[in-house]
């Protein structure tokens, strides 16, 4: 969307940047999380609080903001258990996961169990439509069991409240994309600040000397100020894997992370993630690409919602790495 010149009334300047916005941050965040009702709301709300010329119109703003602070600081604590051990990251019990379309119940997780240390690197591997994907909104909070129980970091987050989760899921996980989903008006230096913007836990000063910190890691620095559409889709990758470690998560999970990579880049980007491992993250990936699952230390197979091999690749030692 693009200003054409033409002066227009507040309203109608407030409706396109609300228009703009919104769309924006509904394709950043996965799907179910924030409704376009709710998003349109939060952002009309901001942007008529930093418009208003009134005084008592920028008081009302400034107390509602904070009012939304001491409430998101004083919010109910989230649910726990004590069964789990500290050393294990998730923990999946019993999981079934089932969709009504119609008045068809189609199953797509039949009583999955699934048990990950902190500090592991899992590769998921299987045929597209066998429960891949589901089991990694299950994991991320993104989707609920119809039956059985996940825990992670010892939090039971299928009793969570929505509002919970949300809470939750800026302090524990952070999601790589196959796509990127990077915010094509923002730099990617911006795109790195924006999930520590949503979360308000650094200051701001300090938020873009952490972008700038994890753009190095993976090898960006020197493209901090360009666009995302100006570098390549490794680049890209590169930029979204830094963006999931804005906040610090303890747990990184990714959606085919190098599915639309060449094989080099691939190989550089799966360097990415056993770094992160060594720093002691724990990462969690679906890939259809059989080589690079052969890669990771743990290799788990799913087909037909069921867990059918868990365990080293057999060909890994006999993998080599592609050459430059």
């Amino acid at each position: 969307m693009q200003w054409d010149g033409r002066r227009r009334p507040l309203s109608a300047s407030l409706a396109s940047a609300t228009q703009l916005v919104t769309s924006e941050l509904i394709g950043e965040l996965p799907a179910g999380v924030l409704s376009h009702r709710c998003a349109s709301v939060l952002v009309r709300s901001l942007i008529a609080g930093m418009l208003s010329t009134r005084p008592r119109g920028r008081l009302r703003a400034r107390r509602a903001w904070r009012f939304g602070l001491r409430r998101r600081a004083s919010g109910a604590k989230l649910p726990a258990v004590s069964s789990g051990t500290p050393e294990q990251a998730i923990d999946i019990r019993r999981v079934c996961k089932r969709y009504r379309v119609g008045e068809l119940e189609i199953p797509v997780l039949k009583d999955l169990s699934l048990h990950i240390d902190a500090g592991e690197l899992v590769a998921i591997v299987g045929a597209s439509g066998n429960g891949k994907s589901t089991l990694l909104n299950i994991i991320t909070g993104i989707d609920r069991p119809t039956s059985g129980q996940v825990v992670i970091h010892g939090e039971s987050i299928h009793e969570m409240q929505e509002n919970q989760l949300a809470r939750w899921r800026r302090r524990q996980i952070g999601i790589v994309f196959q796509f990127f989903q990077l915010l094509p008006a923002l730099t990617i230096l911006q795109n790195v600040i924006l999930p520590m913007d949503f979360a308000g836990n650094l200051p701001r000063p300090r938020r873009r000397k952490r972008a700038l910190e994890l753009l190095e890691l993976v090898g960006l620095s020197d493209q901090a100020a360009r666009l995302p559409n100006a570098v390549s889709g490794g680049q890209q990758q590169r930029a979204a894997i830094a963006r999931s470690l804005a906040n610090d998560p303890p747990i990184v999970v990714a959606d085919e992370p190098t599915g639309n990579l060449d094989p080099q880049t691939s190989h550089e980007v799966f360097s990415i993630f056993v770094d992160l491992v060594g720093r002691g993250k724990t990462v969690v990936l679906v890939t259809h690409d059989g080589e690079l699952a052969c890669r990771a230390p743990r290799r788990i197979e799913i087909r037909d919602g069921r867990i059918t091999r868990d365990g080293a690749c057999r060909e890994r030692a006999a993998l080599k790495q592609p050459s430059s």
